[in-house]
């Protein structure tokens, strides 16, 4: 395991996962999902056959979803001063965050992203539609060097918060992986119920 994608795990394992998913007026209040520590480390693993070239480290800037209509600057997100997970700013402009103590996109591990599905009385977030991936979507992001890196969709989960799959999430992968996060389920007062998370691999023609 890389050691970007270490920190992430044992930071998600011991404090949660936040994403930014308040609905109506305190969209500015991010939820905790649960999540479990492991109880012992994970083993290392080999790249599978066919597997696409790993990326240099580079930030992600920006990032493109087509399939529903996604095209937003990507901003970093740390850690805050009570130790979770920073989500993106509320704002008319709504922008996707790219976790910084996960593996950028393309590196080996899972790189992580994080999107509000509404962003109060601005409307709809960023990751608004992200259920609605199916596998097989293109997903493309730029970095900062230049580089554009390429993803397939392999899969879309919606788990509820008290069951989110950190290991799933944040553990040991052998190619480069993406995971992008926003809420969904059903709306409860201000808070949704679930977790939508998309899963995504780097394609071997995934550089350009």
């Amino acid at each position: 395991m890389s050691p970007y994608s270490r920190r992430a795990f044992l930071t998600a394992a011991g404090i949660g996962l936040l994403a930014g998913c308040a609905g109506g007026d305190r969209a500015d209040r991010a939820d905790r999902a649960a999540s479990t520590t492991p109880s012992a480390p994970l083993p290392s693993v080999t790249p599978p056959a066919g597997a696409a070239r790993p990326l240099e480290r580079s930030a992600p800037v920006a990032l493109r979803i087509p399939a529903i209509g996604v095209d937003t600057p990507v901003v970093r997100l740390g850690l805050q001063a009570d130790g979770s997970v920073e989500v993106p700013a509320v704002t008319a402009d709504d922008r996707a965050g790219w976790y910084r103590y996960s593996p950028t996109p393309g590196q080996t591990g899972p790189s992580v992203l994080l999107g509000h599905v509404t962003v109060g009385k601005y409307g709809d977030g960023v990751f608004r539609r992200l259920d609605r991936l199916r596998p097989g979507d293109g997903i493309t992001a730029r970095l900062e060097n230049g580089i554009t890196a390429e993803f397939a969709v392999t899969a879309v989960r919606t788990v509820g918060k008290k069951e989110f799959p950190t290991t799933d999430v944040y553990g040991n992968v052998a190619r480069p992986e993406l995971r992008l996060i926003t809420c969904g389920g059903p709306l409860t007062g201000d808070e949704y119920r679930d977790n939508v998370i998309v899963f995504a691999v780097l394609t071997p023609a995934g550089e350009r």
